[in-house]
């Protein structure tokens, strides 16, 4: 006995098929990995379409293969700054979702930061702490939270002042 449907296998979306959604991914993966080094990068993952004029559905996954989540708009793929909106959304969602936890986090405040465009660029928006005088800021720009990370190595070089 055959099963009624099956679900076709996601495949693995080959670099420079949606070179907008690659060059938006490369960003966030930097940030992913300044900020969960031991996540492997994240991944576009295609799935059939059953709706005629959609060739396929395309997600964000994690290394492992998982995604959680909406299908990234595909308005989007000629569009860099959609682009960039679309695959950070779907990232965070596939991120926070599938390791239950939020990501990323303000390192100042010690909670879950948003996308928002700010100044014309996508950035990281954190809340603060919702007290008086305590107010919202933007730590970077998406793609940026490697340089926030990494100054506060210690065995990294630092400048001489003077």
């Amino acid at each position: 006995m055959s099963p009624l449907f099956d679900p076709p296998e996601p495949r693995r979306v080959a670099l420079g098929e949606y070179p907008l959604w690659d060059e938006a991914l490369a960003l966030v993966n930097r940030d992913l990995v300044a900020t969960l080094p031991d996540q492997g990068p994240l991944q576009l993952l295609g799935l059939p379409s059953y709706d005629e004029g959609v060739a396929e559905y395309v997600y964000v996954a994690l290394a492992n293969g998982e995604w959680h989540g909406n299908v990234i708009d595909p308005d989007s793929v000629d569009n860099p700054a959609l682009a960039l909106a679309a695959i950070t959304d779907a990232a965070q969602e596939t991120v926070t979702e599938c390791l239950w936890q939020a990501w990323p986090v303000c390192d100042e405040h010690d909670r879950g930061m948003h996308p928002r465009a700010a100044k014309g660029k996508l950035s990281w928006w954190c809340a603060g702490r919702n007290i008086p005088g305590e107010p919202a800021h933007i730590p970077a720009d998406v793609g940026g939270l490697d340089s926030l990370v990494h100054a506060d190595r210690p065995h990294r070089k630092r400048r001489r002042e003077g």
